[in-house]
């Protein structure tokens, strides 16, 4: 079975104080054979570029409210105007909070909800087919 994967370059802004922030490449990626998952990976061309993954809910439901408790936290705002999507990292070597663009990270989610509806996830993972054959006389 083949997978497909959904991918968006785009430039964060990591905000280092009220005023001053300084661009991130970054790449968002989802991946049928993962759907409950999205993937960010931070610093593209870089030598030590930094992957994050966390669960597609909740980087939709950030879009529209605040939301997430621990590691990774999500929630709309707005900057110049323009509506922004800020997502706050934790890690036991540092934390970073990132602005996007709320229309480019809608327009490459609505393209993943598209591809694999909520709700249907575990019908990517093949799980009934596994279980049909582990349980095949």
């Amino acid at each position: 079975m083949g997978h497909t994967v959904v991918e968006r370059e785009l430039e964060l802004r990591l905000i280092l104080s009220p005023e001053y922030g300084i661009p991130v490449p970054a790449r968002l990626a989802y991946r049928t054979d993962d759907p409950y998952a999205v993937h960010i990976v931070f610093h593209v061309d870089s030598e030590h570029p930094v992957h994050w993954t966390f669960a597609r809910e909740l980087l939709v439901e950030g879009v529209f409210r605040p939301c997430g408790t621990g590691d990774v936290r999500v929630w709309p705002s707005k900057a110049l105007g323009r509506s922004t999507v800020l997502l706050a990292l934790s890690a036991p070597d540092g934390e970073a909070l990132l602005e996007a663009s709320a229309a480019q990270v809608s327009a490459w989610l609505a393209r993943t909800l598209r591809l694999v509806p909520p709700g249907s996830e575990g019908e990517q993972l093949g799980i009934d087919d596994e279980l049909a054959g582990l349980l095949a006389p």
